[in-house]
């Protein structure tokens, strides 16, 4: 099966390639490696430079694939203020193409949401244009009947994860500062709270959500909304004390628009397509973290 990966340069798009060629897929990729790294590369996958937000014949490039999985996009709460005419660019203009691609050839497309939207979607331009995006693809979905799926991902961690620059995550920074030797910030009180979910996990249920598509699961698949999450929190304090108990902090001032906190209650994710996450955040930490010393 030949499936097209839009953003696969990305951090989320390596691990989820990489659980697709495991499991025996033609795998495409574009990316514009705005945030994407050519080190993410995975052997196997062939990866095109371009911007989706300027291409109209997407599925050209993976000669009319038989799922787009569309994770490309500008990611972070705090650069979407400094950028929104880029994040609209990226993640509303760039949806629309691959909609109408996805229309004229009738592809299956599964897009990564975010769990942002559950909250306040005027709070910041990048909640805001998921939500755009996620309307376009219902609509075209309705008005079109192109077969799509909504996931919407909660904290994600795991390889590839960037740990330097404006869309690096909470666990990315503490990377950075724990292999530095520094203290790890943390922002406001530290007792917001996050669902964290492995990056592997994420790319396993994707793979379950193309097999859905193609007719695998006993239901019209096509327009769901799932959520991928682990449907347990913790919060940063707790990730911070999972670096070493005595490891030094520093308390930093808290991120305009930041939801004070997400869990995720995936039962649909784990009845339709038969999966569970596997990867708890803070035995990931001490797995990782444990032989370091600082």
């Amino acid at each position: 099966m030949k499936i097209l990966v839009t953003g696969g340069a990305g951090f989320i798009g390596a691990n989820v390639i990489k659980v697709l060629l495991n499991k025996g897929y033609d795998v495409t990729s574009i990316d514009n490696y705005s945030t994407g790294k050519k080190e993410n590369e995975q052997e196997g996958c062939k990866y095109y430079d371009l911007d989706l937000s300027t291409v109209k014949y997407i599925s050209i490039f993976a000669d009319k694939p038989d799922a787009i999985i569309h994770l490309a996009g500008l990611s972070r709460i705090q650069p979407s203020f400094e950028r929104p005419r880029m994040t609209f660019s990226s993640n509303v203009a760039a949806t629309v193409n691959i909609m109408e691609d996805a229309r004229r050839n009738k592809i299956p497309v599964v897009y990564a949401g975010t769990s942002s939207v559950h909250g306040d979607v005027m709070a910041n331009p990048y909640t805001f244009t998921k939500h755009q995006a996620e309307q376009i693809i219902k609509m075209y979905s309705l008005l079109y009947d192109v077969p799509s799926c909504i996931t919407r991902f909660y904290n994600v961690f795991g390889p590839y994860a960037s740990t330097e620059g404006a869309y690096c995550n909470v666990l990315g920074i503490f990377h950075r500062q724990f292999k530095e030797g520094r203290p790890l910030t943390i922002t406001g009180d530290g007792e917001q709270r996050r669902d964290f979910i492995h990056a592997e996990d994420i790319g396993r249920a994707i793979e379950k959500c193309i097999r859905a598509m193609h007719g695998e699961v006993d239901m019209r698949f096509s327009g769901i909304e799932l959520e991928l999450g682990t449907g347990k929190n913790y919060s940063i304090n707790q990730l911070a004390e999972a670096f070493g108990e005595n490891y030094p902090t520093k308390y930093i001032q808290a991120t305009p628009g930041e939801m004070r906190e997400t869990m995720c209650i995936n039962t649909d994710a784990r009845e339709i397509l038969d999966w569970e996450p596997k990867i708890d955040v803070l035995n990931w930490i001490t797995g990782e973290y444990q032989c370091l010393e600082y």
